[in-house]
C-alpha cells in the first residue's frame, strides 16, 4: 500500500533543470485506527517548480507508522514527525539544492483554534535548525497544504 520514490531520480531530475527552477517541500499526515489501534499515515512532497514559472513536477512517497499520540487533539508527536520526514528529505537532498531556492512547508496551523498551533515554535525551530532555513506554515505552505495532502491520495 506504501509507495516510495528513488531519491536518486530525483536529483537527476532537479540537477537537470535551470538555476532558476524553485524547489518546495512538504509533508503531511492523516491519522487512522486499524484493528484498535491508531496510525499515521506520512506524505512527503517535493514540487520542482521548473524554471520558477512553468509547471511542476511533483515527486512524493507515503508510509504508514503507528501512532502513539495518546488524545486526537494533542497530535504533537504526529506533527512533528511530519516536520522530522521533512527535514531528512532536505537533508538528502542537500548536495542537490545548493544555490537554488528552496523552501520548506509545514501544514501546521497557527489559530489557537487547530490543535497543530501547539508546536509551531518547536517545529519552526527545527526546520531553521536543522536545515538552515525558515519553515512556512499555514496558510502559506501550499506544499503540504495541497500538494502532500493531494498526494496521498495518488500513492494509496
Amino acid at each position: 500500500m506504501m509507495k516510495q520514490f528513488n531519491i536518486s531520480e530525483v536529483k537527476h531530475y532537479i540537477l537537470n533543470t535551470s538555476q532558476e527552477t524553485k524547489i518546495y517541500l512538504g509533508a503531511d499526515s492523516e491519522r487512522l485506527r486499524l484493528d484498535k489501534v491508531w496510525y499515521a499515515d506520512y506524505t512527503v512532497a517535493i514540487v520542482v517548480h521548473i524554471d520558477g514559472k512553468h509547471g511542476c513536477k511533483i515527486f512524493g512517497y507515503c508510509e504508514r507508522e503507528r501512532d502513539y499520540d495518546q488524545r486526537k487533539d494533542r497530535p504533537n508527536l504526529r506533527l512533528m514527525t511530519e516536520v522530522y520526514k521533512v527535514s531528512e528529505l532536505y537533508l538528502e537532498l542537500k548536495d542537490t539544492l545548493e544555490d537554488r531556492f528552496v523552501e520548506v512547508h509545514l501544514d501546521i496551523n497557527p489559530s489557537s483554534k487547530h490543535a497543530s498551533n501547539q508546536v509551531v515554535q518547536q517545529a519552526i525551530g527545527y526546520i531553521r535548525g536543522t536545515c538552515n532555513l525558515e519553515a512556512l506554515i499555514k496558510p502559506k505552505a501550499f506544499a503540504a497544504t495541497y500538494a502532500a495532502d493531494r498526494l496521498k491520495f495518488i500513492l494509496k
